[in-house]
Parts: structure tokens; sequence; C-alpha cells
């Protein structure tokens, strides 16, 4: 009895050690290898994205900007062939320009809602830094554009091997400080996924750095705000999320080669490491399976420790950024409805 005693003893300071913080010994927690099916209470179209195999080529890691560059051309083919359809069904058009010396597209809907004709909206296309080149980084634009009744203003920005850190970071803000020239800030949206959902919110952290007026709402989708790898579901997610796959993927390898060097903590490459007070209202999105979820959710959680009005939206089964991959999905659009109406609450009219 003694000895029993003893064990529940020692059991209950552990417990309490965990409850009230105090230290204990760190643990690895063994997980048992299981099978993961998509949950029956996602639509039909979300679970074949769901089944899926994990992303072909997730562990190839070119080491140089003209090696991704192959790498991307090849990605972009399904791309190109699938956006005039996009289009189409989003009854939007687009049109190829230039913008201070920044390649860019304007996409604008066939009808623009009546509260949308003094907005537009900025966005910076994901692809890991190195993929999704020309108009293979339009399709959330064409979706945001269509769903939302918004005209958009996609930038082409520049990635290895023609630049490197911070090309597409300075490409955004000059589209930016030229769109403030003839649109008020507060009318102003800019949002993106991914390495588009990380420039989002690197474009605040130099806006702030230069004194320029903020815009009036973003919309960060799944950031990479973290390119440090560290974050929960990095390591829960682990080959859960086939869209990114691994910590150690592609995505780490292409964010490597357009860093070229530099600090990966730096918050322009980083941006949870920076001083997010001040930020305008931002909705953030993301999914249960995404490699990303801790990198958004720790986001959300820094905005709101700095005041900053915030919305995180969580789909259920979702690797990353699986909410732009199926138009016709429920879920994409509730995800953009999300988007519209929080941007349509915060922008100026």
């Amino acid at each position: 009895m003694a000895i029993q005693s003893q064990c529940l003893s020692r059991l209950a300071f552990a417990v309490a050690g965990v409850l009230f913080g105090a230290s204990v010994s760190a643990q690895t927690l063994d997980v048992p290898a299981k099978k993961l099916l998509a949950p029956g209470t996602v639509s039909p179209q979300m679970q074949v994205l769901i089944d899926a195999p994990r992303r072909t080529g997730w562990d190839v890691l070119p080491a140089t900007g003209e090696a991704w560059r192959k790498v991307a051309d090849a990605a972009a083919v399904g791309t190109l062939k699938a956006l005039p359809g996009l289009m189409q069904r989003m009854q939007v058009t687009v049109e190829k320009t230039t913008i201070d010396g920044v390649r860019a597209f304007i996409v604008t809907p066939a009808k623009i809602a009546p509260e949308n004709r003094n907005r537009v909206l900025i966005h910076m296309h994901g692809g890991c830094y190195v993929l999704s080149p020309g108009e293979a980084g339009l399709p959330e634009a064409v979706m945001m554009s269509g769903m939302g009744g918004y005209k958009v203003i996609s930038v082409d920005y520049r990635m290895p091997p023609e630049a490197y850190f911070p090309a597409a970071l300075d490409d955004g803000v000059t589209v930016y400080k030229n769109t403030l020239k003839t649109v008020d800030a507060k009318n102003i949206g800019v949002f993106g996924a991914s390495a588009g959902g990380a420039l989002t919110l690197e474009m605040m952290l130099r806006a702030k750095a230069l004194g320029l007026p903020l815009p009036g709402a973003i919309a960060p989708g799944t950031p990479m705000a973290d390119v440090t790898k560290v974050g929960d579901t990095f390591y829960t997610n682990e080959l859960v999320d086939n869209v990114l796959v691994s910590r150690d993927g592609f995505c780490d390898a292409g964010t490597k080669v357009y860093a070229a060097g530099h600090d990966l903590k730096d918050p322009l490459l980083s941006p949870i490491y920076g001083d997010l007070s001040g930020f305008p209202p931002t909705i953030l999105t993301t999914g249960t399976r995404d490699l990303l979820l801790s990198n958004t959710v720790r986001v959300h959680r820094k905005l709101r420790q700095a005041g900053v009005e915030a919305t995180l939206q969580v789909f259920e089964g979702q690797s990353h950024a699986h909410y732009l991959r199926d138009d016709s999905a429920p879920e994409t659009k509730d995800a953009f409805a999300e988007i519209t109406g929080f941007f349509n609450k915060h922008l100026a009219k």
C-alpha cells in the first residue's frame, strides 16, 4: 500500500506540474501509426482533395534558382490549362500590365459590387517564393474577384533565378505605394495564401517602417509566417498534409533558395517575429491538416495580443490551402464569403 500510495503521489505531482506550469522533464509523445480517412463532415469535392495522394515531387529539393525555374514552369502547365475555364466560371477578365516597373495583372469582374466601386484589392500569390510564375499565380485572385466582386491587382513579383530576397516584398510594396496615389489606404485590401500570406504580413511591416498608411484590412491565408520551422503542426501534421507534406520538403527548399543565405528569422521572412501592433483588421484561413496551422494560429494570437482585430477561420480536414483548389466546393465558397464579408466590413466605401 505504501508503494502504491507513493506512486499515486508522484503521478499527482506530475499532473499538477503540467496543469500549473511547474518544471517537468520534457518527454516525447509516442503516437502509434494510423490511417486517416477523409472526414464525412466535409463536401464530396473536399473529400476528393483530402483523400488525394501526397503531392508529387514533395521531396524534390532543388538548390538553385535555375533549377527551381524549371520545376515552376513544369508545375504551371496544369494551372495554365485550367485558368480559362476558371475565368469563365468566375466571369472575370484579366489584363497584363506593368506598375512602376513591376509586372502585374488587373483582374476585373463582370459586375463590380456597388460598395466596391472605390475599392481595390492587392493580391500576392503563393508558391514558396519560387512557384506559380506569371498567369499561374492568378487562380486565387480570379476567385476573389469573381466571388467577391472586387477589382484585384495581382502582383507577378520577381522570383529566383531572376531575383532573390527581398525582391518579392519590394515588388509588392512598390505596387501598394503606386495604388496609394489614386486610392485611399482605407479602401485597399491586401490578401494572399502561403508565401502570399507571409508577403501580406511582410508588406505591413515594411509599410509601417516606411511610415505609409496601412490598408483597411488584410487576409493572409495559411501564411508561411515562420520559416524556421517552429510550431506544433510542423510535426503533428508531418506527412498528414498532402500538399506541403513535410517541414523539410520542397517548400522549405524553395524558401531557402529565395532567402539566399539571409537569416530565416528576419521578420521580413518570418513575420511572426515582427511587431504586429497597429496592423489592420486581419482574417486568417487554414485547415486542421495544414502543416502551417500552427503558423496561422500563432499569428492570430500575436495579433490579438497586440490589440488588433483578428478573425481565424479553420476548415475541417483541409491540408495547406485546400480551399483554393476547387472553386465548386462549398468550403471554397464559404472561405471567400467570409473574406468578402470581412473586407466589406472594414474597407471604407
